[in-house]
């Protein structure tokens, strides 16, 4: 397994971000893995998924968003955060350029690359990966933050919390039944952080994106 620490030029205006991939012997695919809007790609659950998920022989290239390159409280904006989705892919596909790729992000991350892609279809990628996709701010349900997910293109997994403040579990169920490329899976009793007591919950995270992973590159769709 191994590790490189790379720059990712966002724009002439924006600049550049960090990245970071973690690289298996033999990888079977490579995510683009983008981080929350609370914490950058160097948190504790951004690395520890990486290394789960290169144990599994899935390649991940983390990076920041410029908010959490320059310590910036605010997130960006979704046109900044798109520039930065968008330069994330270009930079990996330039890196893995034969390697299957899919899009992932944690929160605000799955949200930002769902958004730039349903606008901009790319068919080097061949999924989304949300690890807890904000649905709704805490205590005030509702599905518009879901509206672009109808545009997508591409097969989506959805590993959500029953637990999760952020996306009431009747509602993401509703938002994912009608969307033929939608597969929801639950981890019970998992809050927005995907903790949930004692349980191994990132081992969870990383096996259950293996398997996914591994239906669409055997041409399921779902």
């Amino acid at each position: 397994m191994r590790e490189k620490s790379i720059k990712i030029q966002v724009s002439e205006d924006i600049g550049k971000v960090s990245g970071k991939c973690i690289i298996p012997p033999a990888a079977q695919c490579v995510l683009v893995l983008a981080h929350g809007a609370g914490a950058g790609m160097e948190h504790s659950f951004m690395e520890t998924l990486a290394f789960r998920l290169a144990e599994r022989e899935i390649a991940t290239v983390r990076y920041n968003f410029p908010f959490l390159e320059n310590k910036k409280g605010r997130p960006d904006s979704p046109a900044i955060a798109h520039q930065a989705v968008k330069a994330a892919i270009a930079k990996t596909q330039e890196l893995f350029s034969k390697v299957p790729l899919f899009v992932a992000g944690k929160s605000f991350g799955g949200r930002m690359s769902s958004q730039y892609l349903s606008a901009h279809h790319d068919p080097a990628v061949r999924g989304i990966i949300f690890y807890g996709f904000p649905l709704h701010p805490a205590g005030k349900p509702s599905t518009e933050r879901a509206e672009h997910l109808k545009q997508v293109k591409l097969p989506m997994l959805f590993l959500q919390g029953t637990k999760d403040a952020l996306a009431n579990w009747e509602l993401i169920e509703a938002v994912c039944k009608p969307i033929r490329l939608a597969s929801l899976v639950k981890l019970e009793g998992a809050d927005h952080s995907f903790k949930a007591g004692k349980k191994d919950t990132i081992s969870w995270l990383a096996d259950a994106t293996s398997q996914w992973t591994g239906k669409i590159l055997a041409g399921n769709n779902k």
